[in-house]
């Protein structure tokens, strides 16, 4: 028998979901509720087995944590605890949180209208516990269009101070005018910051000179992406499979 830990903020659709599956006689759903923090308290105070349990959840959940957030958490005490996540959401910051968990083993990532149905969840949650991974094609598809935009995010890459510096260099302001507007009274902190801009983005190591470094900057924030110099001053950026190609702005 499989046991279901189903976690589902939609009560109904939860109700239903407990009876298609319960109806197949394969199935006994042991604990539902519709946050991921009763889902790991669950966890925490009962101990499930993992060799015959699964958590079935949806991404977007009623508490402070989201699917993927509370499967971290639960495999943080329970390791490679099995989940399939399903969800009808195409939020970025859902796949986002999806890439950062580091999630590799027993686990499937699923729509809710591709895969729901009790007869195509089944075999999901089997092979999830048997320790295999599945993510839905159209899932995939925006995992890594995802990737593919932060790592050619150059703000991606600097802490919010840095970000906003970065920016109000592209308005073309001074270091003395900067300092002013954020309230520091010594104009070498925003230089300071500077230099972090230009060694996050790669500056530093390709030119000597700040006016230069500063200038592409300024150039990279106006391009929206990562943008390398070689040593003869040509510009690259990185295509869609994250190979560095000339620059034709």
């Amino acid at each position: 028998m499989l046991n279901i830990i189903l976690v589902e903020d939609n009560l109904n659709l939860r109700k239903a979901l407990k009876t298609g599956l319960e109806s197949r006689g394969e199935v006994q759903v042991i604990y539902n509720c519709g946050s991921g923090e009763e889902a790991l308290d669950y966890c925490l105070e009962h101990s499930p087995d993992r060799s015959s349990s699964v958590i079935l959840m949806d991404v977007q959940l009623s508490g402070e944590l989201n699917g993927i957030q509370a499967a971290v958490s639960i495999r943080r005490e329970y390791p490679r605890f099995p989940v399939v996540f399903y969800s009808i959401q195409d939020d970025d910051e859902y796949y986002r949180d999806f890439l950062r968990s580091g999630i590799l083993s027993h686990y499937a990532y699923v729509r809710k209208s591709n895969f729901l149905l009790p007869e195509l969840i089944l075999p999901l949650l089997q092979d999830t516990l048997n320790g295999h991974s599945y993510i839905d094609a159209e899932i995939e598809e925006r995992v890594i269009e995802i990737r593919q935009k932060d790592q050619n995010d150059p703000f991606e890459l600097l802490e919010p101070n840095e970000q906003i510096v970065a920016r109000m260099l592209a308005q073309g302001l001074t270091n003395e005018q900067i300092a002013t507007r954020l309230g520091f009274r010594d104009k070498r902190t925003i230089s300071r910051t500077n230099g972090q801009i230009y060694n996050a983005w790669n500056l530093a190591s390709t030119s000597t000179d700040e006016k230069v470094a500063r200038a592409r900057a300024i150039i990279i924030v106006q391009a929206g992406q990562l943008i390398n110099w070689d040593e003869d001053g040509i510009a690259h950026v990185l295509d869609q499979y994250g190979e560095w190609v000339m620059w034709d702005p």
